[in-house]
Order: structure tokens, then C-alpha cells, then sequence
């Protein structure tokens, strides 16, 4: 309850009205324990609370009155185990039973308290201490209508607490969305500012303005409905493909590095596009240290996800594999293609890929490869570049 309620500025009004009406104040949580200090607590009950085994009995008053008052949504009022008079106001955020405000500590007419509750019975065998009797003596009498009374004034009191905690509550869940939004848009606006810097245009990976700037847009939709986890992975990927086209551009790279830059790529589509998208990359760890050249593959994948699952409506699954013949190593890229018309298929596999991937075979001297297409709009397309063992 301390999370919803100002403590020390309650304290001080809990002090005014304690003065105000002869009752006692205090504030408790949901098992009766104080959250503030007693105001105007009496001297009965602070003889009555120095006895361990009585103060365990006056804490078990507060929790159940506290508990009729919040079953009820109203002040409660009752006798407690010593006969006096006490009343709960319950203290309830979004639902949620958080306490009560006891007030009490004095007597009424024999008569109107007749109509209250005891709410736990038991038996005062010190009622003959002489101290007690002088202290007894001393305790505020008050009308039964008069407590009522207060106890509405109190109820309102309550409300208004109720009223403050929630503020609290939804101000503090504004202002740390606000910093969660803003830090996120901060780290946007670096990402922007160093892809800016290299000039991704020029950049020879081919890897599309449009796409880094896509997933950055997803960094940021994530990171305001999912927690940070999520998007620091996509953010470590987006750094890790960002590293691969600067460090390995015009250069012969490993086959498992060009797969991994593919896997982060595709990734990322997953994340936006759903169970739209299935990919699997079953390679042999004995093709990773093969070479071949930057993003002669990539082309290939970039290009599917430009023209299949951009322009329609349907499920891309891709496969890409490594088989081996006594002279090839064949890599297999296998997609579904089911309702594109043939059109369509020509511009997904025009030749300009093509033209684009043998340039790159060509530069690195790698004279002896091959590349197929085999597709049509009723089954899956395959893309089947071979290139010659020992590489």
C-alpha cells in the first residue's frame, strides 16, 4: 500500500482529524499491520498493545474488520476484543484489497452498542487491574449516530486516498512507457544517423535502404509492446548484418558466414510477417569453411522476399540445403511459389539475379559453376547453383 499512498502526507491529515473528533487513526495493511503511526491512540490501548498475546489479538480485529469492510465497500463498525468501539474504511486500488483506515478507541451507550458486532470473543480475565480501570475511565464516550458520522467523513476520506493512489498508479505506468519510448526512439535516430554515414546506397552488399529501415521501424513498434529482451536480439542482428556487408564487401567469405547473414535476414521478415513466413537452412558442417563469394547468395533470398512474399497474400516457406556430387558441391534453394501466376515467376527469377550472381562468380575467378531455375505456378520453385569441388 505504500506504493499508492503517500505515507507522510497522510499521517499529517490522519493527526488533524484524530484531534479533531476524540477517535484514534491508523492505517493498516491487509493483515492488520500498521503502515502508519497510531494517532491519539488511547492510553487503555497502549497498556492492552504492550501485552504481546493482546496486541496479536488487537492486530486480529483490524485484519477482520479490515476484510468485512472491503467484503461490504463500506465502513464497518464493531466491537472489538476488549468492548470498545472500532471502525474500518477499506482501501481498495483497481480492485485490489490493499488495507483499511481503523479508527476507534472509544465507548457508546450501552444500548446503541448493543446493535454492534463483537467481532472476536474472548474472555478479559484482567479486568481488575487497577491501571486498566483508571485508563478505562479516561476513554472517550461518544453517540453511536456520532461515530457513524465519522465514519462517513472518514469513507470519504478513503475515497479520495483511493482517488490519489490511482493517479499515482497510472502516472508512474505514463512516465515509464514515456522513457521507454524515448530511449528506443533515441537509439533509432542513432541507427539512422550511421547508416547515413555509410552511405548505404553505394554499399555493394545490396542489402535494400528500404529493408534496414523497415526492421528499424519494427525495433521500435517492438519496444514499446514487448519488453527490451526481444529487442535487443533483433538490435544485435541488425549490428551483426550491418558488420558483414561492411567487413566482408568484395571479398570471398566463408559459406557459413553467408548463411548465418541470411538466417539474421530472415529472421527479422519473421518477426514482422508472422507464420507467413517458415524458413530452414539445413547445412552439413563440412560445407562451412567453403568459399564462396559476398552475397551470391543473399541475391537469390532477397529477391524471393521482394516478389513472393511482398506482392502476395500467401505462406513462403524456404529451404536451402548442400548436396555433393564426385565434381559439385550443389547449393539447393527451394521455395513454394503456389498461385503466382507466370508472370510473375519470370520476375522473380529475371535474369538480371542471374547476370548479378555470375559477375560475382566471374571476380573471384570461379569460371567453373552453374546456375538453374526450374519453376512453375504448381509446385515448388528450385534455384541450384553448382559450384566446382575443392573451393
Amino acid at each position: 500500500m505504500k506504493d499508492v499512498i503517500n505515507i507522510e502526507n497522510f499521517q499529517k491529515i490522519q493527526n488533524d482529524i484524530a484531534k479533531a473528533t476524540g477517535v484514534a487513526i491508523i492505517a493498516t495493511d491487509y493483515r492488520g499491520k500498521p503502515i502508519t503511526k497510531h494517532s491519539l491512540c488511547t492510553e487503555y490501548c497502549n497498556i492492552i498493545r504492550s501485552d504481546k498475546n493482546l496486541k496479536e489479538l488487537c492486530e486480529k480485529c483490524d485484519s477482520r474488520g479490515g476484510l468485512e469492510a472491503a467484503r461490504t465497500g463500506k465502513p464497518y463498525i464493531y466491537r472489538c476484543h476488549r468492548g470498545l468501539v472500532d471502525f474500518a474504511i477499506p482501501i481498495i486500488i483497481q480492485d485490489q484489497y490493499l488495507g483499511s483506515l481503523m479508527s476507534g478507541q472509544i465507548l457508546t451507550d450501552n444500548r446503541d452498542s448493543l446493535e454492534l458486532e463483537d467481532i472476536i470473543q474472548c474472555n478479559n480475565s484482567d479486568e481488575e487491574n487497577e491501571m486498566l480501570i483508571k485508563a478505562y475511565e479516561k476513554l472517550n464516550a461518544i453517540p453511536l449516530k456520532k461515530i457513524k458520522a465519522i465514519a462517513n467523513m472518514m469513507f470519504h476520506i478513503a475515497n479520495y486516498i483511493v482517488e490519489e493512489g490511482n493517479f499515482r498508479i497510472v502516472q508512474g505506468e505514463i512516465i515509464k512507457s514515456n522513457d521507454k519510448i524515448v530511449k528506443y526512439n533515441e537509439d533509432n535516430i542513432k541507427l539512422t544517423r550511421e547508416l547515413n554515414k555509410l552511405k548505404l546506397k553505394d554499399m555493394e552488399s545490396h542489402t535494400s535502404e528500404n529493408f534496414i529501415f523497415e526492421v528499424l521501424n519494427t525495433v521500435a513498434s517492438l519496444s514499446i509492446i514487448e519488453g527490451a529482451h526481444r529487442t535487443h536480439e533483433i538490435i544485435c542482428q541488425l549490428s551483426k548484418m550491418l558488420r558483414y556487408t561492411l567487413e566482408k564487401a568484395s571479398k570471398m567469405v566463408y559459406l557459413e558466414e553467408e548463411l548465418k547473414y541470411i538466417f539474421f535476414y530472415l529472421n527479422l521478415y519473421k518477426i514482422r510477417f508472422g507464420e507467413r513466413l517458415n524458413f530452414s537452412i539445413d547445412i552439413d558442417s563440412i560445407y562451412n569453411n567453403m568459399k564462396v563469394p559476398v552475397m551470391s547468395i543473399y541475391l537469390f533470398i532477397d529477391n524471393i522476399i521482394l516478389y513472393v512474399l511482398k506482392r502476395n497474400h500467401g505462406k513462403l516457406h524456404i529451404k536451402i540445403s548442400v548436396e555433393e556430387t564426385e565434381n559439385w558441391i550443389i547449393i539447393l534453394i527451394k521455395y513454394n511459389c503456389i498461385g503466382i501466376n507466370k508472370n510473375e515467376l519470370l520476375d522473380i527469377n529475371k535474369k538480371d539475379i542471374l547476370i548479378d550472381v555470375k559477375r560475382r562468380l566471374d571476380k573471384f575467378h570461379m569460371s567453373e559453376y552453374d546456375i538453374e531455375i526450374n519453376s512453375n505456378s504448381y509446385k515448388d520453385t528450385e534455384i541450384i547453383i553448382k559450384l566446382l569441388r575443392d573451393r
